[in-house]
């Protein structure tokens, strides 16, 4: 039985003996919620899809922030203006305010990352 707290995603050495790196692309995120989820890749892919499309929705409304409990949150963040430096001339350079995205990791996958 796999452990309550797991999120289910595991790359393991063997991964990153055969691909080079330890990260994971679409593709392979793709590959392995079909196979987590027991569906064709292609129905994988347009529910990660759809699921990008709502929370960029959502997020760029900015009224609301979306929320997976024990994953992660999504919400959208205010930057105030404010003076930087051109780092070639050492001239001030004024960025103005805008908007960002902050992304929280809720305590499942706090505790996955801690390796518990």
């Amino acid at each position: 039985m796999e452990d309550p707290g797991s999120i289910g995603f595991d790359l393991t050495p063997q991964r990153q003996d055969e691909h080079g790196s330890n990260n994971m692309n679409r593709s392979e995120l793709v590959a392995a919620l079909a196979d987590r989820a027991e569906v064709t890749r292609k129905d994988a892919d347009a529910v990660l899809a759809a699921f990008a499309d709502v929370v960029g929705d959502i997020v760029s409304k900015g009224d609301e922030k979306v929320t997976i409990p024990g994953f992660l949150t999504f919400e959208r963040t205010h930057r105030a203006a404010r003076t930087a430096r051109n780092p070639q001339t050492g001239e001030p350079i004024q960025i103005p305010a805008g908007y960002s995205v902050k992304v929280s990791a809720g305590s499942k996958l706090k505790e996955a990352a801690k390796g518990k």
